[in-house]
């Protein structure tokens, strides 16, 4: 198992880096839009669709959802409505979901829940190519969020955790764990922008911006709620698969799980990433 995940992290980091410091950025969102799609075609059968030409269309749906924005994407000044949209359904729908549990969420209607696959990720999708063309920096900067909240959350889960966060939904996961999480993203906010001070670098991140527009309190502010947001992420994920009975989105990726289980906590953390700098 161990063997399988490095060699699928190191292909996939392969991939992702080679599209992402191509001269161009339509590499790294024609790569992204194949993984968002293998997503679709997940979340089709996580929601009971396992028959293999509707999920596999539900995959091409996403697929043709990112490749028209592609064509078309929206200027950067223009689209702010859609990601406070974005931004705003992630926060109640999510809290309304969460609140229901694994149990409510078969009562859902079938199409609803369907449905919801597909905008989500094609809202993610357009996002993360969005935030590719401001620049490499800036980029990794809103993907760090994640990354770091979700390792800070692992380690200090470990040693602190006592008080369970969401026992019927993801049993591992604790609140000293999200504290953790939360510091974690706020110390890698200041290394950042003390980094970006040393170097030269193709934009500025997105706590560089923040902070700008913000001030300090306005960067510790909205850093805290990016943490929160993947953390929402990540248990909407953990929600859908224990409805569903499964333990991973798919075996896509070998060691890993589904290109799900690896993007959940991205999806509402991305939008709202773009919501806060166009303010």
């Amino acid at each position: 198992m161990l063997r399988q995940r490095v060699i699928t992290a190191l292909v996939l980091l392969a991939l992702l880096l080679s599209s992402l410091y191509a001269t161009s950025w339509l590499p790294f969102a024609l790569f992204t839009l194949v993984l968002i799609s293998a997503a679709g075609w997940e979340w089709a059968r996580l929601n009971g669709i396992v028959a293999p030409l509707p999920a596999l269309a539900t995959g091409a749906l996403v697929a043709a959802m990112c490749a028209a924005s592609l064509a078309d994407m929206p200027p950067m000044g223009h689209a702010g409505g859609l990601w406070w949209a974005g931004t705003a359904a992630w926060v109640v729908g999510g809290a309304v979901v969460l609140r229901r549990g694994p149990a409510g969420w078969p009562g859902l209607p079938l199409l609803l829940r369907w449905a919801l696959g597909p905008l989500l990720l094609w809202l993610a999708w357009l996002a993360l190519a969005q935030a590719r063309t401001i620049g490499i920096n800036f980029l990794l900067s809103a993907l760090c969020v994640v990354w770091a909240a979700d390792i800070a959350a692992y380690f200090c889960g470990r040693a602190f955790g006592k008080r369970k966060l969401a026992v019927t939904i993801s049993p591992g996961k604790s609140w000293e764990g999200v504290y953790g999480g939360m510091a974690g993203v706020l110390l890698l906010s200041l290394a950042w922008i003390w980094g970006e001070s040393q170097f030269s670098l193709d934009s500025p991140s997105l706590f560089r911006l923040l902070q700008q527009r913000l001030g300090w309190l306005g960067l510790a502010a909205t850093v805290l709620m990016l943490s929160a947001l993947s953390v929402l992420g990540d248990l909407f994920e953990s929600l859908v698969k224990r409805a569903a009975g499964a333990k991973d989105a798919s075996g896509l990726l070998p060691g890993h799980g589904g290109v799900l289980d690896r993007v959940d906590a991205l999806l509402p953390v991305l939008p709202a990433a773009m919501a806060l700098i166009s303010l």
